[in-house]
């Protein structure tokens, strides 16, 4: 049985009468209290109510949580799933159809890379979006928090600088947590259309900043490897 919807308030669409139907990827709807406390305690900006900084935010901050969370296309709120396209660095747009076959809202479609496979110290291509859910949700317990720090352009097409920061307390990919905060900072254009759903994302951002932090702990010996050497928790249900 699906669990009650617990309101939140970056989050406005995630609440009962909104998603009483909603199909979970990971079979219950998600929750942000650790990850919140994170954002609240590690932000370096506090929007005014009503800013379009603050709408900026929620627009994201909804946006991430569809992406990460949602299984069925039809129960996206945040965007047109027909027009949806979905860019990285400049590379070629990718339809949400396309999007989903590289793990959806994951992490996924964020680390494509062009580096020859023995090159790569995290192979995008050999996950599936619930093993690199599980990589990057064990490598960060509290969650990998999002602020907004600037808006230079808002709705309809949104151009915001953002940053992620996390705290490296579990293992990722055969190396220890080192317990350091990890972060990452880039641009991001949104393109709304006429009824304020989104229809275009790029990001610009470089993905060493987020690997680089998370493979300088020690490697781990075979008797613990990476994601292996942590009990699995419901962590998964509180990050995204």
């Amino acid at each position: 049985m699906t669990s009650s919807i617990r309101e939140d308030k970056y989050r406005p669409f995630l609440r009962e009468d909104c998603e009483k139907n909603t199909k979970w990827r990971y079979g219950e709807p998600p929750t942000y209290d650790v990850v919140n406390r994170l954002f609240e305690e590690g932000r370096s900006k506090v929007w005014a109510p009503g800013s379009v900084e603050e709408q900026v935010q929620t627009i994201v901050k909804t946006w991430e949580m569809e992406m990460f969370h949602k299984v069925d296309r039809q129960d996206y709120r945040s965007l047109d799933i027909e027009k949806y396209s979905f860019s990285v660095n400049g590379r070629k747009g990718m339809s949400l159809e396309e999007k989903t076959k590289l793990g959806g809202g994951g992490y996924i479609p964020f680390l494509e890379t062009s580096l020859p496979k023995k090159m790569r110290a995290y192979d995008p291509y050999v996950e599936t979006a619930d093993t690199a859910h599980v990589a990057f949700t064990t490598a960060f317990p509290r969650g990998f928090a999002l602020e907004i720090l600037d808006v230079y352009s808002g709705p309809p097409l949104i151009v915001y600088k953002f940053r992620h920061w996390g705290y490296m307390e579990g293992p990722f990919k055969g190396h220890a947590p080192t317990g350091h905060k990890v972060e990452l900072y880039g641009i991001s254009i949104f393109t709304l259309d006429e009824n304020s759903k989104i229809v275009k994302v790029e990001f610009f951002f470089d993905p060493a900043q987020l690997l680089g932090g998370l493979l300088e702990g020690a490697e781990l010996d075979g008797s613990a490897t990476g994601e292996d050497a942590v009990p699995k928790c419901p962590i998964l249900r509180n990050t995204g």
